[in-house]
């Protein structure tokens, strides 16, 4: 009987503080290790990686509710330590403070093991590799029954029936196809650390997937297991990141964080609707952190078009102590000790990468026939293909890099350094009265290797358009987005070469300012002096801004202000602003390109050809549209069934 409305609550009767019986314990922490079959993947995926396994085996049944079975060939489990490998808590990875301050390996809780047998039929077959004996030795999770059996050295981990100990938990699992799918995610993500390690997937007796173990250099290994994995598409569209950086002690850290940064990022014709092509590995583990996604989306800020996502595999290396893996009981999201630093990292190598226009290597692109050379491979000097540690713990222990900065790692000089030491002489572009005609023609000489790699212009099509003749074909450029993004880069290293200046408010602005951002305006007040601000407390309670950054006079100076703060706790303090200062610099090169319908000479043409392959990002325009495209002989011929 419902009680009345008003009525005082009926009072629970207190019971007692227990303890908690072992097997509830242990269904406890598989609530929070285990969430579906694909989690019971991962975490044996883990323990075979660390034992060394040079091939990994999975078999699965009815998407991995019926059985889930992982065989490795590493080291295996010696008898004795084999009942222990049950028990909560239990493990060979850590055993102090100090261990679990600098994990090295993929698992060190010790409860994964014991929280699936809690809920699951557990067996272990296993054979330590230094054992003398001829056999193996199998357990039963359930009975404890030891008995010997034939293995090679390795173990097999097989788990059946999940959740048939909790059969309201298996309610929510979803269709065999589903966890199926999540199975093979989570096998693609451990894939893809390791390309040194062969993995295959059967399911129902049918093999599904397999990639085989790479050799050789880490770039080169891991470009062969992108391909297989991802296919030759990602490849294809894939942009070569290796920055080795050491960076000094900053404001929030107390020790220096030497790290790593190594990878794909794909170029932003290759982003796609959905995040499902961004995998994110910190010593060797697949990890979501908002600091590194913010640092990749601030990348490709000004590149990608509306909403899409772009796609890459980005590794990063660092000191085990600087970064806290035991932060969530799956492992998947981590701490730093640093994030500053990192943000920089991996922000500027991404940038670095993204910098180079695709134009300028046109020349010596391969061909489509060999998808994984067409890697920007060719852009990074022999030293890049340096092996690099696949797993996390490198050769000797030791964690410090040598230091490099930009220009010595691409062999050359800052990009549009060398674009003015390379092409003094190249004409500027002036624009001529309105066309007369839809297609002008330039009636160019035939083309040499001396017009570069975008070719030589050979007419202006509606006004719009030009097209021009390289080695591979044809080439269609769209002459207002790429006038757009020249102008864009000229006018942001034009900010980037002078100080900020301030222009002051006639009448200060003031808006009622939460502690915090009072807080951050006291403590910041050198950064943003700086960034041209000059923000000042007129009470307790309310800042004022009395100046704003001269580039950025004619916005709002409080939202300004509002954002800079917002940004000056987690971020570099040039970065606050930077999206300002780009959205600002955008609008201004944008009325500044040249428009449509106006008549360009043959020199303004090629000008206009050349400062696009001595320009960064040149391949999109400031709103992430195309600038140029490649139409190759193949392609022409194939119009016209040429051949055939």
């Amino acid at each position: 009987m419902s009680q009345p409305p008003n009525s005082p609550p009926t009072r629970v009767a207190r019971r007692p503080i227990q303890e908690l019986p072992d097997e509830l314990i242990s269904q406890i922490a598989a609530g929070e290790v285990v969430e579906r079959p694909a989690s019971v993947v991962r975490e044996l995926l883990d323990n075979a990686l660390d034992a060394g396994a040079s091939h990994i085996t999975l078999r699965l049944q009815a998407g991995g509710v019926r059985l889930i079975s992982v065989e490795d060939n590493g080291c295996g489990i010696p008898r004795a330590e084999l009942a222990r490998a049950l028990k909560r808590h239990a493990t060979s990875k850590i055993a102090s403070l100090s261990d679990l301050e600098s994990v090295h390996t993929m698992g060190f809780r010790g409860e994964a093991l014991a929280a699936i047998a809690s809920v699951a039929e557990v067996s272990l077959l296993t054979r330590a590799a230094e054992s003398e004996q001829p056999h193996g030795w199998l357990l039963d999770a359930r009975s404890g029954e030891l008995q010997a059996s034939a293995r090679a050295a390795g173990t097999t981990v097989q788990v059946r029936e999940l959740f048939f100990a909790t059969p309201a938990r298996r309610k929510f699992l979803k269709s065999d196809a589903t966890e199926l799918a999540h199975c093979i995610e989570a096998v693609r993500r451990h894939a893809l650390a390791r390309p040194d390690v062969g993995f295959a997937v059967w399911h129902d007796g049918k093999l599904l997937a397999q990639w085989r173990a790479v050799d050789g250099a880490v770039l080169d290994a891991l470009r062969q297991r992108l391909a297989d994995v991802l296919g030759p598409d990602f490849v294809q569209q894939a942009l070569a990141l290796h920055w080795p950086l050491t960076y000094e002690a900053s404001a929030l850290a107390q020790t220096p964080a030497s790290m790593r940064v190594w990878g794909f990022v794909g170029r932003p014709d290759a982003a796609r609707a959905r995040a499902d092509w961004q995998f994110v590995y910190v010593n060797g583990r697949y990890v979501r952190d908002k600091v590194i996604s913010h640092a990749l989306r601030s990348a490709y800020a000004d590149v990608l078009h509306g909403q899409r996502q772009p796609v890459y595999a980005l590794f990063v290396a660092l000191d085990p102590t600087q970064v806290d893996v035991n932060v969530h009981p799956t492992k998947i999201e981590v701490r730093f000790r640093d994030s500053r630093a990192l943000h920089q990292a991996i922000g500027r190598a991404t940038e670095a990468a993204l910098a180079l226009p695709r134009s300028s290597a046109a020349d010596s692109t391969p061909t489509a026939d060999d998808p994984v050379a067409t890697a920007s491979a060719a852009h990074w000097p022999a030293s890049s293909q340096a092996a690099l540690p696949f797993a996390a713990r490198p050769a000797g222990g030791t964690w410090g890099h040598q230091v490099s900065d930009l220009a010595a790692l691409w062999g050359r000089a800052e990009p549009h350094a060398q674009a003015d030491a390379e092409s003094p002489a190249a004409p500027s572009v002036a624009w001529a009265p309105a066309p007369t005609g839809q297609c002008q023609t330039a009636t160019p000489a035939p083309w040499t290797s001396e017009d570069g790699p975008l070719g030589r212009a050979l007419a202006q099509l509606h006004g719009v358009f030009i097209l021009a003749e390289n080695r591979q074909g044809l080439v269609l450029v769209d002459m207002h987005a790429a006038h757009e993004r020249i102008v864009y880069e000229r006018l942001k290293r034009q900010l980037a070469e002078r100080a900020v200046t301030s222009q002051a408010l006639l009448i200060p602005a003031t808006f009622a300012a939460s502690p915090l951002e009072v807080a951050t305006a006291q403590s910041c007040a050198h950064s943003l002096a700086t960034l041209g601000l000059e923000v000042l407390p007129f009470s307790p309670k309310t800042l004022a801004v009395r100046a704003v950054p001269s580039v950025l006079a004619a916005s709002d100076p409080v939202e300004l202000t509002r954002s800079v703060l917002a940004e000056l706790a987690r971020l570099p303090a040039s970065q606050a602003i930077e999206q300002a200062q780009n959205e600002l610099l955008a609008r201004m090169a944008c009325h500044g390109a040249v428009r449509a319908n106006r008549r360009l000479s043959s020199d303004e043409m090629n000008a206009l050809l050349r400062q696009m392959e001595a320009t960064e990002r040149s391949d999109q325009c400031n709103h992430g549209r195309p600038t140029w495209r490649q139409l190759d002989m193949k392609e022409l011929n194939a119009l016209f069934l040429r051949g055939r």
